[in-house]
């Protein structure tokens, strides 16, 4: 048994690093001039507790994790519903199966273009799928980790992953997480995925940490993140937390949203508020909550 359990891993193993290709030079520069023609929306969808981002560019739609295994249904009727038909890209910020467990069903919908993830494994069966349905539409995994920049033809559109600027244990799954910066014209959105206070020290040393305008909040407000030195220098105007109501985790912690008011940010959660959209203009953002 022990003798088949080996070969198992080392097949599982073989179809990641196949599915991997590291590229240093992946960092693709817009093409735009920081003008902006057109509204860019960011979707925090409701998917219980986890993480389902969808980023409409006007010209790109580009999908961020996809919740629980059971949320791909949700995020596959969101996205239709809103006429999406194809993916340029979509990130999976780390194995963790609140984040990648939908991602299989939405890959499997919808052509897709290009797939980011950190150089993090894992052995579990959401994992497992997401790289199955990678493997199926024939794609390779861009690595996700600080510099690296995804390419846009919207006008005044930038999107630059910050994090992890390293590499972590492997059993430190949420420091991993690809952090991804998103600017349009004059305003800043940033994506945390699960990074918690190590990764945020680290991006802090890095100097890549700047203000912005939304911060999606790291580990739906978990005590290890959102350090207050964090908070100090982001300086968000919204902190959005993507959270399941009655969660046995207890997120937000009160210690979370303490730091998080005291950074003078408008708190909005989707356990309270369900999907939330930021649009902007370039100049200004506005906000609409399901609920």
């Amino acid at each position: 048994m022990k003798k088949i359990a080996t070969i198992i891993i080392a097949l599982i193993i073989c179809v990641i690093a196949a599915l991997f290709i590291e590229k240093t030079t992946d960092t693709i520069s817009p093409t735009n001039d920081g003008t902006t023609t057109s509204d860019v929306r960011v979707h925090i969808i409701d998917v219980g507790q986890g993480d389902g981002i969808w980023i409409d560019t006007g010209n790109e739609n580009i999908v961020i994790d996809a919740g629980n295994k059971g949320q791909g249904k949700t995020m596959i009727a969101y996205l239709e519903q809103h006429g999406v038909k194809e993916l340029d890209a979509i990130i999976s910020t780390h194995p963790d199966a609140d984040h990648v467990g939908g991602l299989a069903d939405v890959i499997n919908h919808f052509p897709v273009k290009a797939v980011y993830a950190p150089r993090v494994t894992h052995t579990t069966q959401a994992y497992k799928e997401f790289l199955e349905a990678v493997k199926k539409q024939q794609l390779s995994i861009k690595v996700a980790k600080q510099g690296v920049t995804i390419n846009s033809t919207a006008a005044g559109v930038n999107m630059t992953f910050i994090g992890p600027t390293k590499d972590y244990a492997k059993n430190d799954l949420n420091d991993w997480s690809a952090v991804l910066e998103l600017t349009h014209g004059q305003k800043k959105f940033l994506l945390t995925g699960d990074a918690e206070t190590p990764a945020e020290k680290d991006m802090l040393a890095a100097g890549v940490v700047e203000a912005v305008d939304v911060l999606k909040v790291s580990h739906h407000g978990a005590n290890e993140a959102s350090t207050s030195d964090y908070l100090t220098a982001v300086k968000p105007q919204y902190a959005v937390i993507s959270v399941g109501e009655g969660n046995r985790y207890n997120h937000p912690t009160a210690s979370a949203l303490e730091r998080l008011k005291a950074s003078g940010a408008k708190i909005l959660r989707t356990d309270e508020h369900g999907s939330i959209v930021f649009t902007s203009n370039g100049k200004s953002i506005a906000v609409e909550e399901e609920r």
